[in-house]
């Protein structure tokens, strides 16, 4: 880690991440055996370090109100080989909410991204649930460029202040039944 105070790694009130996605070249041996103890949900695999990432981001959010946003690929929500280090993030019930963004917002990648929205202190009406909105079409192409508008940026804020269910748009999922 870059930031560290002696022998503890440093938190943060506040931490936005967009790490790279999928990496294979990884020193994935060190990460098992981390000093920082930084691979609390567990090792991810050599071929996707995206959980790795995950874990120091966690692990360096302030555990007494620390808040962290980050985009990542949206293959992190499904793949087989993370099931269980999945299964411990929900468990720690620090992911507030997965927002899945459409395809084409990058110009280095074509593929559907998400943000994963995590907090230390969720107020107790999100505690123990995950909302998940689907932003996927909130996506305008124009002159060969993809992006989202303010009134979509507007939109996506609602649904995460107001944390509820609206059809085809978000959901509040118990974190039992995920």
């Amino acid at each position: 880690p870059a930031f560290v105070d002696g022998s503890y790694l440093r938190t943060f009130d506040v931490v936005l991440a967009n790490p790279p996605y999928s990496i294979k070249a990884w020193d994935r041996d060190a990460f098992a055996n981390d000093k920082w103890e930084r691979n609390f949900l567990g090792t991810p695999p050599q071929s996707k370090a995206d959980y790795a990432f995950i874990q120091h981001i966690i692990a360096s959010i302030n555990p007494n109100g620390g808040r962290a946003t980050i985009l990542l690929p949206h293959g992190v929500l499904t793949r087989l080989i993370e099931k269980e280090i999945r299964e411990k993030l929900v468990d720690l019930d620090v992911l507030e909410a997965v927002i899945s963004i459409g395809k084409n917002l990058f110009y280095n990648s074509p593929m559907e991204a998400c943000i994963m929205v995590f907090n230390t202190k969720k107020s107790s009406d999100r505690l123990n649930k995950i909302l998940f909105i689907n932003a996927t079409d909130l996506v305008v192409r124009k002159n060969g460029e993809s992006y989202i508008t303010n009134e979509q940026i507007k939109e996506i804020t609602f649904l995460f202040n107001n944390y509820k269910n609206v059809m085809n748009r978000s959901a509040v999922i118990e974190n039992s039944i995920i």
